[in-house]
């Protein structure tokens, strides 16, 4: 074959740039060439060559599609919702994030405390985010924006959710779960944790993961109805922690109550003066 060079291998064989021996035959006995490719840092051969180049396949608009389903296509998607969810977000007020059931109903006093927490944050100068859902999520946004402050609502793309509900006057929607996640803790100052089902669960223990593992600077993460999370308070202590598979400590990482006025008192205890956390 030719190339535009050849080196000489360990054992005397040539090669070129191409997929095939220089050399024709080794030690004597023919050799069967295999095909060999170079797709950026990575080396292919034999089965794993392509039958296009990558520029061939971009700029083929009758080609296949399949490759906006590959990992380094999702990749790239995943850097945009970062570099949006960053730019919208980067210049909020103090903020603190409200959790809570999706299933919350319109006339429950759940909803209502939902109401009177986003009332009273946005009277304490906070803006307020939620997961922009139905809800809680409503009842919180619905008290923020009623109030006249910042109402923010971070969606997320699931099967069998509404999008995002009218009381939000910033929404972004997310493909991506830790995405999300990210923003809910990057530009929260405490959070506050509504009756919920599996996903205020998994929002509440990452939260409180970060917290103990030192991966964010500690802020109140502040549970509020007792008669709800007082069964898993109660878990915690006297199976968990009375098992040895948690620290008394980890029990002070967050707060339990029924008051508005408490949450804000905490809220305000964790603030240092420009709005930075504790």
């Amino acid at each position: 074959m030719t190339g535009t060079s050849a080196h000489d291998g360990a054992d005397g064989r040539r090669f070129g740039h191409g997929p095939e021996l220089v050399d024709e035959t080794v030690g004597g006995a023919p050799r069967k060439a295999w095909p060999e490719k170079q797709k950026g840092p990575v080396l292919l051969r034999r089965d794993q060559v392509e039958k296009s180049t990558t520029d061939q396949r971009l700029l083929d608009t009758t080609g296949p599609t399949d490759w906006l389903h590959t990992d380094p296509w999702r990749v790239l998607r995943i850097t945009s919702e970062f570099v949006e969810g960053f730019g919208a977000l980067a210049e909020l007020p103090a903020a603190v994030s409200v959790f809570g059931s999706a299933r919350t109903p319109v006339d429950s006093a759940e909803y209502k405390a939902g109401m009177a927490i986003g009332r009273a944050l946005v009277e304490a100068g906070y803006a307020v985010i939620t997961g922009g859902g139905p809800g809680a999520m409503e009842a919180a946004n619905r008290g923020a924006s009623e109030a006249g402050g910042l109402s923010v609502g971070l969606g997320i793309e699931l099967p069998f959710e509404q999008g995002l509900n009218e009381y939000v006057d910033l929404g972004l929607n997310f493909r991506y779960f830790f995405v999300r996640k990210t923003m809910f803790v990057k530009y929260a100052q405490g959070f506050v944790v509504l009756p919920g089902g599996l996903g205020t669960l998994d929002e509440l223990f990452e939260a409180l993961t970060l917290v103990q593992t030192k991966k964010v600077t500690r802020f109140p993460v502040i549970l509020f109805g007792t008669a709800y999370w007082s069964g898993l308070v109660d878990w915690l202590r006297d199976t968990l922690v009375a098992q040895g598979k948690a620290s008394p400590a980890d029990l002070e990482l967050f707060h339990l109550t029924d008051e508005v006025d408490e949450v804000l008192k905490i809220l305000a205890e964790n603030r240092r003066p420009g709005g930075t956390e504790v």
